[in-house]
């Protein structure tokens, strides 16, 4: 997994929207990068929620939200609209995000195990990784991350 202090992997990938996100043309901005396995799932709905309703504390801070997942762009732009989220979510459909970045985990699915995205953040400053939260819990995450910045 990518560490503090690592440069932050570039990649370019389609947003909800189906444009193209570059990584590599935001290297000088503050990025908060968050990881969820799944969209529309109660986890990962809760989690996505938080950073929506604090999405104006991070602009705030000068702070970037992007949520990315092993979903298609149709099903991110779905939960998009859905939850009415105000920020970008990238459809990371074929999992390289998620490999460069390291946070493809084997879980325990109902006694089976299976590979699947770890909930993770990272937030990026200038290209270089300043923090990571593991473990993510969906609830208070959005606050947790806050008070770091």
């Amino acid at each position: 997994m990518v560490q503090e202090g690592d440069k932050a992997p570039v990649f370019k990938v389609l947003t909800d929207s189906g444009e193209e996100f570059d990584l590599a043309a935001h290297q000088n901005e503050r990025i908060l990068l968050y990881f969820y396995p799944r969209a529309d799932t109660p986890g990962c709905t809760i989690e996505s929620c938080e950073f929506r309703d604090a999405v104006t504390k991070f602009t705030k801070k000068g702070v970037t939200v992007l949520g990315v997942s092993p979903d298609t762009t149709k099903a991110q732009a779905k939960f998009k609209e859905k939850f009415d989220l105000n920020f970008t979510l990238l459809a990371d459909d074929s999992k390289e995000i998620a490999n460069l970045y390291g946070v493809m985990k084997e879980k325990n699915m109902y006694g089976k195990k299976v590979m699947g995205v770890a909930r993770t953040t990272f937030v990026i400053d200038n290209g270089m990784i300043v923090k990571v939260f593991t473990g993510v819990k969906p609830e208070g995450h959005a606050e947790q991350v806050l008070a770091v910045l």
